[in-house]
């Protein structure tokens, strides 16, 4: 379905097919943060913001990473992630401290709580990403949304202001 817009809107700008395309991606993106939120808190406790930063700890050897790094590699900016922080380690899923090659910069650790909790939300999580996301794809499908999303990631990175995260220590 293509859409026509009055003059001086802003979606003017976009053609149909384009109009289209940003529609869709807003309306899923959109709808499935909230419900992947809404199943992470009520399965596990969890929010979204605290899977986001356990999964990204569990991408680094002992599941530490500086926090530089962890708010590149999540999409945060490094207020927001330290004030996260605050409240995670509060509920003991991660602790912070300086790190040892350079104490100016903080670490942040995925503690055996932190642990406990990502598995315990996991099998509940990937049964709703499953029904929720990857059941409404034909298997021919994913391979192809799959390289679609990298290309658009990849222009999210030269376009943008964050590096890619594995170029960040």
């Amino acid at each position: 379905m293509t859409r026509d817009f009055e003059p001086g809107s802003p979606f003017a700008l976009l053609s149909g097919d384009e109009t289209a395309v940003w529609y869709a991606y807003m309306k899923v993106h959109l709808r499935l943060e909230y419900e992947l939120n809404r199943q992470l808190r009520e399965d596990s406790g969890l929010s979204l913001a605290d899977y986001h930063v356990l999964v990204a700890l569990t991408s680094e050897p002992g599941g530490r990473m500086r926090i530089t790094g962890l708010a590149i590699r999540i999409g945060w900016e490094r207020s927001r992630l330290s004030h996260h922080l605050k409240r995670m380690r509060e509920r003991g899923l991660v602790e912070t401290g300086a790190n040892s090659e350079d104490r100016r910069v903080v670490d942040v650790v995925l503690s055996e709580a932190g642990w406990a909790a990502l598995r315990r939300a996991a099998p509940d999580h990937v049964e709703f990403v499953r029904r929720a996301f990857l059941d409404a794809l034909e298997p021919g499908e994913m391979p192809r949304l799959a390289a679609s999303l990298e290309r658009v990631y990849d222009a999210l990175v030269e376009h943008g202001s964050l590096p890619r995260p594995n170029d960040h220590p």
